[in-house]
Formats: structure tokens, sequence, C-alpha cells
């Protein structure tokens, strides 16, 4: 059974860093492409950040650039966000999911996702 657990969401201050991570268990790790999305109340599901089984291809929006970094450590099949110069329109739901092989950045092509974990960003 896979399992994509979720941690590291919390407060934070406008400019401020947090990291998530996504530990993942029950699939072959290497073989898939991790992503981040988020969902703020009233919104829909948006993508954040994706990286490809390799770690050679990366994906973020445009929102995020330059702010947040994925990364991933196949030692401990954990894919983590780096979030730094927080902003109030950061604060959402963040989700981690995985699909295999090649990155997307639609929602409906992930077939595994993890339960999500709250990010707030005060002004």
């Amino acid at each position: 059974q896979v399992q994509l657990v979720e941690s590291g969401g919390g407060f934070a201050q406008a400019g401020g860093s947090l990291r998530l991570s996504c530990a993942a268990s029950g699939l072959t790790f290497s073989n898939y492409a991790m992503g981040w999305f988020r969902q703020a109340p009233g919104k829909e599901r948006e993508f954040v950040a994706a990286l490809s089984w390799s770690g050679r291809v990366t994906e973020y929006a445009e929102s995020v650039k330059g702010r947040f970094a994925i990364s991933r450590d196949s030692a401990k099949n954990t894919v983590y966000l780096q979030m730094n110069s927080l902003k109030p329109e950061d604060t959402a739901v963040h989700y981690c999911a995985a699909k295999l092989f090649t990155v997307t950045l639609l929602p409906h092509d992930y077939e595994h996702w993890g339960q999500g974990t709250q990010v707030t960003v005060s002004s």
C-alpha cells in the first residue's frame, strides 16, 4: 500500500522559511516523479513544484520560482520543499503527490497523494 506522509507545515511570518517533507513508502521511489501542490480555501488545487524520477528535471509555478526549491533523498525515500521568502498568499494546505517517471503540472496525472499539511503565513 502506497503512503505519502507530509510534515513540516506550520506558521511563519512573511519573509520567513519552512521546509516540508514527504516520506514515501510502498512504492519504488526511484521510479516516481514527485510533486507538491497546494489548495487554499475556496480555490482549486494548484501546482507548486515537481521533480522527475531522476532528479534532473524540475518544474516550478511562476509564483514560487526563486523562492521555493524541491529536492529528493532516495536513501530516505523522501522529497522536500524548501520554502523561503514566504508570502501570505502561500497560505494553503500543501500536498505531496507521486506519479511514474515524468513530471507534469496537472494534479489528475498524479496517482498517489498525501493527506496534506497546513502552511499559514502571516503578514
